[in-house]
């Protein structure tokens, strides 16, 4: 059952006086329960297809569907309450909460969706044990490894059970056994919770993991591969 579907996604950007065709009628359909890399190299299109995905952004042209939702019918609000409730995020870059602990960062999703504080506290707790930090739920995030941290921000993205989560180049910060550390904990998830996985990517390691490569180049797919 297809949990994304985007139909003939086009987005141009202006940089200065240049246009840059971004995509160029992009179709992708993912299936419920993959796990799904997106490959190309810098400026492919694939980072402004996943946030396409993910409605950060909005193309210029063409139709987004997630979880059965038309991005087209809804306005920012409806928008902002698909992704609280059915996507999670990891960036590159982290994006934790300096001042809040690792508990806490995982915590704040559930607190925005006004989930019960004891409720949420042990689901932190219990996600934080899943992905090896158990016993550090009180570190802030300088006191963590970069490793660490990009497993706080996995928690972070599946603690509340979403449809879908968009990781955005999730191992660029991480030495290789660190970041192949975390792609068999995020496997591992995939499988246990059924969750969709789908990278944004040119780690050649994570292609590896993908059981699904689709590659993005000119900002069109120029290939699709099943390996599952």
């Amino acid at each position: 059952m297809a949990i994304v579907e985007a139909k003939n996604i086009k987005k141009t950007y202006k940089q200065g006086k240049v246009k840059v065709e971004a995509l160029r009628g992009v179709d992708l359909t993912v299936d419920k329960g993959e796990f799904f890399a997106l490959a190309g190299p810098s400026g492919s299109g694939k980072t402004t297809l996943l946030n396409i995905i993910g409605g950060l952004d909005m193309p210029d042209s063409g139709i987004v569907i997630v979880d059965n939702n038309t991005f087209k019918d809804m306005n920012q609000a409806d928008l902002a309450t698909l992704r609280l409730h059915k996507i999670g995020f990891v960036f590159q870059a982290y994006n934790l909460i300096p001042v809040l602990s690792a508990i806490e960062n995982v915590e704040y999703v559930m607190l925005l969706q006004g989930v019960p504080r004891t409720k949420r506290r042990n689901r932190a707790k219990a996600i934080l044990d899943d992905v090896g930090l158990g016993g550090k739920y009180d570190r802030r995030p300088a006191e963590l490894s970069g490793g660490q941290q990009q497993r706080v921000a996995v928690a972070r993205a599946i603690v509340s059970g979403p449809a879908i989560v968009l990781a955005d180049e999730p191992t660029a910060n991480l030495d290789s056994k660190t970041g192949e550390g975390l792609l068999l904990m995020m496997k591992q998830m995939n499988l246990e919770k059924k969750v969709t996985f789908i990278f944004s990517t040119h780690d050649s390691m994570v292609m590896e993991y993908a059981e699904r490569l689709v590659t993005i180049k000119d900002g069109r797919i120029v290939n699709d591969e099943n390996r599952s």
